[in-house]
This record gives C-alpha cells, structure tokens and sequence, in this order.
C-alpha cells in the first residue's frame, strides 16, 4: 500500500474520490459537497488556519485504487486545555482492513507528535463540532446535512488501534405533526405570555446583530463545559453567511428577557435531500437542481444548535421557543420531521428537553480519543 500527502490539486480530488469510491453501493450515504470539505483545508475559507495548522493523506492499494483517507490537524485554542496536548483526526474513510487503517492512523500519529501532541481525537473537524464530527456506531440511516456517516465496521477499526470512547452523542428525532405532550405544552404557552419575554425570528438584513445575540448566549451557556473555547462574532457571521443558500429566517429564533439575549435555536431545511444526486458537485445543473429543490421544499430539518444562558436555564425559554418554531411550521404542511441537535451524554439538561418533546431517539455517534 502507498500513502501521500495531499499537496496538489490532483491528490487534493483523489482525497474527495476516496469516499466516492467506498459508498459507491451504500443506498443511505449522502456524499457531501466537495466545496465543503475542501473549505475546511482553504485557510482563505476557514478562521481555524488562524490558530492551528492541518494536513492530509490519501492511501492506495499497490495498484493505484484509492483504499483510504485521513486528515490531521491542530487547533491550538483547544490543544492544551486536556492533561496532555490533544489533536484531532477526521475525515478518515477506508476499506476494512486493519493493516490500512493503521497506515493511516499511524501517519496522523506520526505528523501530531512532530507537533508536541501527546493523544488524538478522532473522527473531528477542523472547524465546529456542529458538522464532521464523531463516528457513527448507531442509526445507519440517511444523515441530515453535516453530519458524520461512516461504515459499521469503522468503530472496530478504531478500537483496534487503541481509541477509546470520550463521549456518545445522542440525536433524537421529531415527529413535527405529532402534538408536543400535555405538561412540555401548557408551560411552554405560560413562558411565552410572561411580561417582558419577547420572541423574535432572525433577519437575514440583520445578520450582524443576531450574530452577536448568539454569541452572547452561546459563550454564556457553554462557558462550564470541558475544554470550552468561547465563539468570536467572526466564527459565527461566517457560519452565518455560509448558511443562506438554505437558510429559512423564521426556522432560527431568539427569545429575550427585557431585552437581554437568553436563548436560542438554529434550525435549517435538511440540504441533503437536495444534494443527494449531486455526488459532490456544485456545477451549474446542480445549482439549478438546487433551486429547485429550495423551491419545492424538503420535508425534514436540522437543529443545528440550542443554547440557554445560565442564568435563564430554568426558565422554559426552550419549550417557548418549540412552540413558536411550530406556529409557523405546522400551516406550511411541508416539514415531517425535525432530527435535534446532537447532544453529548454529558449533558443532562438537554437530554431531558429533548425526553420533554417526545422526541424518539435517532442516532448515535462517538468522539474518540487514541493517547500516544
């Protein structure tokens, strides 16, 4: 087997090819834009070039057949905050074959420690834990837009080489005509009633100030957790701006108390039923194919993130929030479901929102750590 850097725009397509090639037969496997992943390595196209470095390695078979991937990379606002430095793995597709994930793994291992990195995350973004992220270990059903979907045997090539479980991150679906229960609703409709709760859509015209509301709320709600490394307005009008191709205003709401960001939730039409025939491209038919497919609608979304400041975290701001996504929702008779944002099992408080809802449980996947 051979193993290269990525370090043209040949071995750059061939990095793309390699997912192409392993899912080709896979019915549920939606092939994610190419300029997407290719946007994670353009540090013209992604803040995190600003504090890290990453790098990227395609494996073929003797015969020249693409056999597998993997990218490396540093982030160095999150590297040292664990007991020892920490990078991360992603992208990492391959045969099944324990030989060729080692090569691979090997090699990420390899360029981290010439980097001082001490242990491994994987499979990570370079980027925000909102896409790319975790391995998929339960639910192999179609993925919603951004979300890691991989083969079942890939969790037995990581353990093999010595990852272990970091934490599980659990996505629960809703059923959007099915009734929110009895007690999630009549506290919802009191909250949204109390004096000086406001509920607003976000503006496209203003994506700047609701940029800085989610950062606000987002810092303050996230500030406890783990390795937490605060949001700049930057990040997210980047995120923001890059979400307008699908972006539906009255599907991401804020709610306010006198005024004082407290809470929100960003939720986007499910961009993978429109690109699941592109194959990865974005060519002229396919942005044709992809208006049209705006226009028509799709009948599934994503929460993408919810967040709650501390001290509001106990105010039902999120049940509020439901209700007012289901106001608009309900009369379009487009939407049937709404898959919730991963949550980490850490992370009680949100579980139980999402237990509140109804919400069935959907997926599971894995942020695993390998330590040198």
């Amino acid at each position: 087997m051979i193993i290269k850097e990525v370090d043209n725009s040949r071995s750059a397509r061939e990095f793309l090819n390699v997912a192409k090639e392993l899912y080709k037969n896979d019915q549920f496997w939606v092939c994610p834009l190419d300029k997407d992943i290719n946007a994670v390595f353009n540090p013209q196209q992604n803040t995190f070039h600003s504090h890290g470095s990453c790098t990227r390695w395609i494996l073929k078979s003797d015969e020249g057949k693409l056999i597998g991937r993997i990218a490396a990379f540093i982030n160095e606002n999150k590297a040292f905050q664990t007991k020892q430095p920490t990078g991360g793995i992603g992208f990492f597709e391959c045969i099944n074959d324990r030989h060729a994930a080692e090569l691979l793994f090997d090699k990420a291992k390899e360029w981290l420690k010439s980097h001082d990195m001490m242990a491994m995350d994987g499979p990570i973004n370079f980027g925000e834990n909102d896409s790319f992220w975790g391995l998929l270990i339960e639910g192999y059903t179609t993925p919603s837009y951004g979300m890691n979907y991989n083969h079942a045997y890939y969790k037995k090539l990581f353990e093999n080489y010595g990852f272990s479980t970091l934490y599980e991150q659990i996505t629960n679906h809703l059923e959007v005509n099915k009734p929110f229960p009895e007690r999630f609703t009549k506290i919802a409709n009191w909250v949204a009633n109390k004096p000086g709760y406001t509920f607003k859509h976000l503006e496209e015209g203003k994506l700047k100030k609701y940029a800085t509301d989610f950062v606000e709320i987002y810092n303050d709600a996230w500030k406890d957790f783990e390795n937490f490394v605060p949001l700049t307005i930057v990040n997210v009008l980047e995120t923001f701006n890059k979400m307008k191709t699908v972006m539906d205003e009255k599907l991401i709401w804020f709610a306010y108390i006198n005024d004082e960001p407290a809470s929100v939730i960003v939720i986007l039409p499910d961009a993978n039923q429109m690109i699941k025939s592109f194959n990865g491209k974005l060519g002229l038919i396919e942005k044709l194919k992809f208006v049209y497919y705006r226009w028509k609608g799709v009948s599934r979304m994503r929460a993408v993130v919810m967040g709650t400041k501390h001290a509001y975290q106990k105010h039902g701001l999120e049940s509020a929030l439901f209700i007012k996504l289901k106001e608009y929702v309900l009369p379009l008779h487009q939407y049937e479901e709404l898959e919730l944002s991963w949550v980490g099992d850490f992370n009680d408080k949100m579980l139980s929102l999402h237990e509140a809802t109804g919400a069935t449980f959907g997926k599971k996947h894995a942020t695993m750590r390998k330590v040198f």
